[in-house]
Order: C-alpha cells, then structure tokens, then sequence
C-alpha cells in the first residue's frame, strides 16, 4: 500500500488536489482510502466528544461555533505546544493502527490531505523557532510520495477562500516548509498555476516513482 501525502499552507490548494487524484485513481481501478491529517487527530476527535456529551456546553450554548467561523490558532503557551506535541506522536501510534487495517482490506492507496509534516512545522510555528534543522527532531515516516504544493502567500490571500491568519503568518508558515523539503526529501509542485496543470505534474510524478 503507498501512501501519497500533499502539504503546504493553508488556501494552497491540497484537499482540491487529493480529491482531483482520489478521482483519478479510483478510475483506474485503485482501491483508495481518503485520510485528513486534521480530523483524523486526537485533539480533534476530543473536540468532538466534549461538544456531544458536554452538559455544560449543551446548557449554556458554549461550542457551538460553526467551521467557517473558526479563528485558526496563531499562538499558543508552553503547557498547549508541549500537548500538541504528544498529540503529534499519539496521533502517529494511532495512524499506524490504521495502516495495518487497511493493508489487511487491500487498500492500493492512502491519500493524505496534509500530514504529520504540516503538524510539525505549526508546532514549530508556535515555538517561533524557525531554525529547520529542528524539524528533523520530528520522527515522521516516509511515505511513497510527499509533496509540498508551494504557493505564493499574497496570491493565497487574493482567493476566494483566503485563510484568517493574514499574510505574514503566511510568509512565515512558507519560510518553514520551503526549509522542510529537504529535510523530508518531499517533491516540490508549483502550486501558482491552474489546478488541472498542477494535478497532470502530480499525475507524471507518480508514473515516474512506480
């Protein structure tokens, strides 16, 4: 089973392009198992459970704010960076366990829209350490094919669905994975141009590593 992961900055276009190649592979007779890094994590699933069974949030109306209205997480303390990273290696146990399952049903793929890369570098973010030889503290596993769709910040930030963090944190997020693809030998796509461009690279990229 190979798993393909795309990553990058938020707005860059990833889950497009997962979706474009889930499509594609399917067509070829591939069996192929969508995976969100995000939704996939434990701190997400807990998120989940406290909003279902919370009397208190239930009573007072509390956690009841909708996706889109999400403000995305910019800092955060020692005691939260030190919980995000034990969720990292918890989530990771938790992705191996998954991995087995689907070998055991004959999955041919796992299409990852973002990956343990991307929690890494936010937790990095937060430290506002970006010296990315510290990324390589982070044991993430290898997949088939990583890849870093890269995009400019100010292009990002003129789309429809622009992200809330604004452009800097966007210059600073870039900073870090443009230092990160040859930590984690993940193949660069330019990710500026129109997505039925970028999605025939990625297409040629795999044929090439098969």
């Amino acid at each position: 089973m190979k798993i393909i992961t795309i990553s990058g900055l938020d707005g860059s276009g990833k889950s497009t392009q997962i979706q474009m190649l889930k499509t594609y592979l399917q067509s070829q007779g591939k069996r192929v198992f969508y995976f969100h890094a995000i939704e996939f994590g434990i701190a997400t699933k807990l998120a989940e459970l406290k909003k279902k069974y919370c009397l208190i949030c239930k009573i007072k109306g509390l956690c009841q704010i909708q996706p889109n209205m999400k403000k995305s997480v910019t800092k955060a303390n020692l005691i939260q960076i030190q919980l995000r990273k034990l969720a990292l290696k918890i989530d990771q146990l938790r992705f191996e366990k998954l991995k087995r399952e689907l070998e055991s049903r004959d999955f041919n793929y796992i299409l990852s829209d973002r990956f343990f890369y991307d929690s890494a570098i936010n937790i990095q973010y937060l430290l506002k350490n970006f010296d990315a030889e510290n990324l390589k503290n982070y044991k993430i596993e290898q997949p088939f094919l990583g890849i870093y769709l890269a995009v400019d910040p100010k292009i990002i930030m003129n789309r429809q669905r622009k992200p809330d963090q604004g452009v800097e944190y966007l210059k600073e997020k870039r900073s870090l994975y443009d230092a990160a693809v040859k930590i984690w030998d993940l193949k660069t796509i330019d990710g500026n141009r129109d997505q039925n461009v970028i999605f025939e690279e990625i297409k040629d990229i795999i044929k090439m590593e098969k």
